[in-house]
This record gives structure tokens, C-alpha cells and sequence, in this order.
């Protein structure tokens, strides 16, 4: 009997049964289908990326059966758990996508869902205003708005003043001695609406599954970064032919120049000493001279390797001062993260197996074919992967705890994606603070699975894109197309890169590049060099001439800009300009709008003042002829609605490079000298009467 009761007691109910089953099966669709989320990356796999003030445009799909109304909000939780909760607008009549733009205003992980409701106050005021007017159903629908009322004004978590106010109004509604217009005026009655739209009445709903954004620091998603290699900033060169190099204390005098033309972020190359087996030459000759002191991609050498300093750039010390000197300027330092090692790195001989062995016993040097790069090892991830990474997270460690928190990463394409997602998690749990840039110009899809697995910025095809047909296709692209997970940083050239539009526009090339860079995304960056318009290549070759990866590079700013030879007054006009109006800091709020020329650009970024420190709403529109060798003439075609104005609304811009103000309206006459100025950077203001 005993041995029946156990087995009696141990079978569950069929009630069990069900529920059991349900636990373990994948969720319903919901009373009410909430569908395609956004921001959701990969169906949630990985979170989507926000930065500390970002204003995010969340998105889904929601309806419901039949005609009834539904209402659909945005529930939003910050890493404190509090809640926010944003009621959610119908984009387009019919196909039921709903949006609202929110702010995430704190680091951490924040989650959100979107509820849809039966929106009951909303059904019947559309029921009621067809009907009552019409004869139909007079009685039964002031009955039922008066039911609807009545049970609203016993919802405790309303205030006594709205209960009351609720109260009032059913009566009203009820009243069936009073005059029908008396009653029919409740349907319009203002705070009623307020009221309804503030708190919905409602008695069926259904959530979204949750879904993640992880927010970040701001500079992680707003920047202007300036590269220069601190051994040129103060090198002399001696008549012997011999060098004197700059070091931390010579390059911290560069500092201050920088500050003054607005850029937060300086980047180093790599600052630790450099092999001399294979070292390369002048323009990556063979044949380096006793005085060529090496690429500073050659990383490691008897003095140490990624764990030390060149001892011609000076000591820890040194570069504690310097960094104490940038923080100074409110500027912060990134320093190069380049997994590789010259031959004469002390990987080399205690870590052999962390390169490839080739059959003939060498060790496989990097090669980009055609490029060679005989100075260069590269690491070999898949030979004692836990022994790299625990080395490269001891690297990485060593430079946050000297004061170093955000690294530009070379080559990371050529690392495996899932070491980056390792290393960057690892990194962050421990310093949320920590920056990685992804300095991979390569295929879309590797290019956006490094963004994915959690670099926090990413270098893009921007220099490449350079016609107005280009550069319209890379904006949408990086403004909304991937603009939840990869956040681009538009550097408009970098010691590798010389674009032939560069190298052949002359000044004005330069002066529009920096122009759509500064106001097209809010994280952008200039190597040094780039405010002297140095344009000459090394033939056949996509690279400034004498690059200065290979020789020591002073360059005298001073005298550029006594002469008029310099765009640092220009480059700091643009990092104010994003200074002073929010809604160059933003990247989801590009709007393009369109002209008649082929070479004119037009875009805008619109920012509303419920998201401004002063609640005033800011847009910039600017107009580019992105030709570098003409003047243009043209009718360009604005849409206002893109910024708050009803369609043809007459507003007034005012350039702010050059003072000059105008009343446009939705077609109006432009002329950009590529010689003067080529560029149009405008606010957009109402018209003053």
C-alpha cells in the first residue's frame, strides 16, 4: 500500500502538468502582439550601445484584433531600477510601428519593454463622437463613458483632485435631465484628455520581453581626437644627420595647441621601444640609416616590450607628467594596443609558441599583400590562446592602473572576434570607463562583429566616401542602420591613409572633409598634419611621403599659422560649434534633404528642447559642395518637419563660420565657393517677426 501511495503522490495533477509544461515552453504572443523591437542587436544576443546623454529613438510593433483602440508606452529602467515610463507615438496610420525618442542619462546597464493596452477611454471617445452626433446609440454611449469614469475615480493611485475631476465628469455624463450639449461637451474636455493620456484607463495589457542597453561614459560615444607621434614634437635633427628625439616632456608643450583647437582625446602610436631587426627605412625602405629610429608598430626590443616605454620618450614618470599635462587641458590620452611583436621582442624567446612557425623553421613575418612588413610578428591566437590572454589583460591592466583608459586597437581584424569579446568584458567589468577604438578598415561583417562583441568605437569607410552620392549612403548607414551597436569615428586621415580626393583638392578638400566629419557623427578625429594640408603621397602609394611611422616628423604650427597656411583656426571653429549646440553630439538625428546639384549636400540634426540643458531645441543644417574644384550654384529643397516646423514655415539660419544670416523656407538659393567657402554650417531659428 505504501509502495501505491508513493506512486500515487509522485504523479503530478494534469493542472501541474500543464503548468509545468508552459514554464518550459517558449512564451506566447501576448494579449496584445508586441513585436520588432529597437534597439535590439542580433535578437538580443548582445546588448545595444548607448553613451551617458544619447537620446535613443525606441521602436516596435503593436496591435491588437478588431477596431478597438490600443495605447503603447515605452518602460524604461535605469541601472537604479527606477522605472520611466514614455508613452509611445503611431509612426505611419496602418502599419502599426510606434516610436519615442528617450534619454538614457546614467552608465550601466539599463533594460526596457513595451507595453501595449486596451486604450478603453480612446475607444470610446472615437465610438461616442461618431455616434452622438449622428443619432446612434445616444444613451448607451454617454452610459458607458460614465461607467468608464466611474471606475477610474475609484483607482486609488490617482490623486484625490483627479478622482474627484473623474467623478464630476461621469456625473455629467449620466445626467440624463441636463442638456445634451452640456453632456456631448465632455468628449472635448481638455483635462479629461490630459488626464487619460497621462494615466491610461485600461483593463487588458501585455509586455514585451525585456530587452538590454548597455550606456556608457560620454566620451565613449562623443570626442575629438587628435594623433601625433610624441618623437616628433620637439626632435632636432643634427648636422651629422643624427637625431635628437622628442619625448613626453617636449610633446606635453604640443598640449596646449591642441586644447585651443577643441580636441578632448590625443592618441599616441605605440610608445614602447621598438626592435631593430628589419627595421624599416625612409617611405618603408629596407634600408633604415644608423639615425631611422624604426616604426613604432615594431613593438619590443631589449629594453622591454608592451609593458615598457622607449627610453628615448623618457620614463613612467615622464609619462605620468604628461598625462597630469593633458588632464590639464581637459584633454585625455589613448595610447595604441598593438598585438604584435618585432622580432626582437621578448615574447619572442620566452613565448616562441605564440607565433607560426613556418615549415622552414622561420617565423612568419605580417604581410597585407602586396605589403610587407618584415619588422613585424603576428601573434598566432590559436597557439596557448589562456596564456595570451591572460598576458594581454595583464598589458591592458597595467597601463589603467598608470592612468591610461582608452586604447585605439591596431589591426583588431586580424585578432579573433571572440578574444575581443573576452578581453573587452573582462576589461569593463573592472573599469566600466575603459575605451576601445577598433582600427579595422575591412569587410562590413568583420567590421561590425568587432562593434557587436563590445568596441565602444570603430573606424569606418568615411575617408573613401566622398561624392554626395557616397557620403548620403554612409550617413544613413551609420546613423540608423547600425547605430545601435557600431559607433563610428570619422577620422579624415591617419598616417596610412591619404585619399586621392586629399592628395588632389587642394586646401578646400581639407576644409570640407573636416566639416562633414565635425558635424555628420559627434566622434571624429584629424592626424596631425592634416591643418597643414600636407597632400603629397609616396608614389603608388595611398600614404603621405616621408611618413612619419618611419623618420622623426617636426613640424613648425607657429609658422603656419603666421603665414595663413594653417585650418587649426578653422578645426577649432568646428570643435566649438559642437560644443555649443547638442545636437552635433548626437548621432541618430541625421536627417538628409536634397538639392540640384549632384556635388550639394544637405543634412540636418535636429535635437528638441526636452532633451537640451536650457529646453530650447537645437538644429545645425549644413550645405556642402563636397566638389573641391568648383563653385556651385543651386536650389536646395528643405524638409522642416525635420526640425519641429510645420511644412512651409519661413526660419532663419545663420552660418556660423561666417556671421551671415538669411530667411529660408522650403527652396532656397545657394552658391558655395569651393575657394572660399565651401561649406555652410547654419542654426536654424524661427523667423523673428
Amino acid at each position: 500500500m505504501a509502495k501505491k501511495a508513493t506512486s500515487a503522490t509522485s504523479r503530478p495533477s494534469k493542472a501541474a502538468a500543464a503548468q509545468t509544461e508552459s514554464s518550459t515552453t517558449t512564451r506566447g504572443i501576448g494579449r496584445f502582439p508586441v513585436l520588432g523591437l529597437s534597439p535590439v542587436v542580433s535578437c538580443g544576443r548582445w546588448p545595444a550601445k548607448g553613451f551617458v546623454g544619447e537620446v535613443i529613438p525606441f521602436q516596435a510593433t503593436a496591435f491588437r484584433e478588431g477596431h478597438d483602440a490600443i495605447g503603447v508606452e515605452l518602460l524604461l529602467t535605469d541601472p537604479a531600477g527606477a522605472t520611466q515610463r514614455h508613452p509611445m507615438h503611431l509612426v505611419t496610420v496602418g502599419l502599426d510601428d510606434y516610436r519615442v525618442l528617450a534619454q538614457v542619462t546614467a552608465p550601466g546597464t539599463w533594460t526596457f519593454r513595451v507595453r501595449a493596452y486596451s486604450d478603453d477611454f480612446e475607444t470610446w471617445h472615437h465610438n461616442a463622437s461618431i455616434k452622438i452626433p449622428a443619432g446612434l446609440d445616444v444613451e448607451l454611449m454617454f452610459t458607458i463613458g460614465a461607467q468608464l469614469l466611474e471606475r477610474a475615480a475609484t483607482d486609488a493611485s490617482r490623486s484625490a483632485d483627479e478622482r474627484a475631476y473623474l467623478a464630476a465628469k461621469a456625473t455629467e455624463l449620466a445626467a440624463t435631465d441636463a442638456p445634451l450639449e452640456t453632456r456631448t461637451a465632455v468628449l472635448d474636455d481638455s483635462r479629461l484628455h490630459d488626464i487619460a493620456k497621462l494615466r491610461p484607463m485600461t483593463t487588458l495589457s501585455s509586455e514585451s520581453e525585456p530587452a538590454t542597453i548597455r550606456v556608457e561614459r560620454t566620451r565613449a560615444g562623443v570626442a575629438s581626437w587628435y594623433e601625433f607621434f610624441p618623437r616628433s614634437e620637439g626632435a632636432k635633427q643634427h648636422e651629422d644627420g643624427s637625431w635628437t628625439s622628442g619625448t613626453f616632456r617636449t610633446a606635453s608643450k604640443r598640449l596646449s595647441a591642441v586644447s585651443a583647437m577643441g580636441f578632448d582625446v590625443v592618441y599616441l602610436p605605440p610608445i614602447h621601444p621598438i626592435g631593430t631587426a628589419f627595421r624599416k627605412g625612409p617611405n618603408n625602405t629596407l634600408n633604415p640609416g644608423p639615425n631611422d629610429p624604426g616604426s613604432p608598430w615594431a613593438i619590443g626590443s631589449a629594453e622591454g616590450g608592451h609593458d615598457a616605454i622607449h627610453p628615448e620618450l623618457g620614463t613612467v614618470d615622464d609619462f605620468t607628467y604628461f598625462l597630469a599635462q593633458a588632464a590639464k587641458n581637459d584633454i585625455e590620452i589613448a595610447i595604441d594596443l598593438a598585438l604584435q611583436a618585432s622580432p626582437d621582442h621578448p615574447w619572442v624567446t620566452e613565448h616562441p609558441e605564440w607565433f607560426t612557425t613556418l615549415p622552414d623553421g622561420s617565423i612568419a613575418y605580417a604581410e597585407n599583400p602586396p605589403k610587407k612588413y618584415q619588422d613585424i610578428y603576428p601573434i598566432n591566437f590559436d597557439n596557448d590562446p589562456e596564456g595570451i590572454r591572460a598576458e594581454v589583460l595583464r598589458i591592458v591592466r597595467y597601463w589603467i592602473s598608470v592612468g591610461v583608459k582608452i586604447f585605439r586597437v591596431d589591426n583588431p581584424h586580424t585578432k579573433t572576434v571572440e578574444f575581443w569579446e573576452w578581453l573587452i568584458a573582462t576589461v569593463n567589468a573592472e573599469e566600466p570607463d575603459a575605451i576601445f577604438l577598433a582600427e579595422a578598415f575591412t569587410r562590413p561583417a568583420m567590421m561590425q562583429a568587432l562593434a557587436r562583441v563590445g568596441f565602444q568605437q570603430s573606424y569606418t569607410y568615411f575617408t573613401w566616401r566622398n561624392t554626395k552620392e557616397e557620403l548620403e549612403e554612409f550617413f544613413t548607414s551609420i546613423s540608423s542602420e547600425t547605430a545601435d551597436f557600431l559607433r563610428p569615428n570619422l577620422f579624415v586621415n591617419t598616417p596610412d591613409i591619404l585619399t586621392e580626393y586629399l592628395q588632389f583638392g587642394g586646401p578646400a578638400a581639407f576644409t570640407i572633409r573636416a566639416a562633414l566629419a565635425a558635424t555628420a557623427a559627434p566622434v571624429w578625429g584629424v592626424y596631425s598634419g592634416f591643418e597643414l594640408f600636407e597632400n603629397v603621397a609616396r608614389p603608388g602609394a595611398e600614404e603621405n611621403i616621408d611618413n612619419e611611422k618611419y623618420e622623426f616628423k617636426p613640424r613648425d604650427f607657429a609658422a603656419a599659422d603666421a603665414a595663413g597656411a594653417s585650418l587649426s583656426l578653422y578645426l577649432g571653429m568646428l570643435n566649438q560649434i559642437r560644443k555649443d549646440h547638442p545636437a552635433l553630439r548626437q548621432l541618430r538625428n541625421l536627417h538628409l534633404h536634397t538639392s540640384d546639384d549632384d556635388s550639394i549636400l544637405v543634412y540636418s540634426k535636429h535635437l528638441d528642447g526636452a532633451f537640451t540643458d536650457d529646453g530650447v531645441a537645437d538644429t545645425i543644417l549644413v550645405v556642402a559642395n563636397v566638389d573641391p574644384h568648383s563653385v556651385r550654384e543651386t536650389t536646395v529643397h528643405i524638409d522642416s518637419t525635420a526640425f519641429g516646423l510645420e511644412p512651409g514655415t519661413h526660419y532663419q539660419v545663420t552660418d556660423l563660420i561666417t556671421g551671415s544670416s538669411w530667411t529660408w523656407g522650403e527652396h532656397n538659393f545657394v552658391r558655395l565657393d569651393a575657394f572660399t567657402e565651401p561649406v555652410h554650417i547654419f542654426h536654424v531659428q524661427e523667423a523673428t517677426a
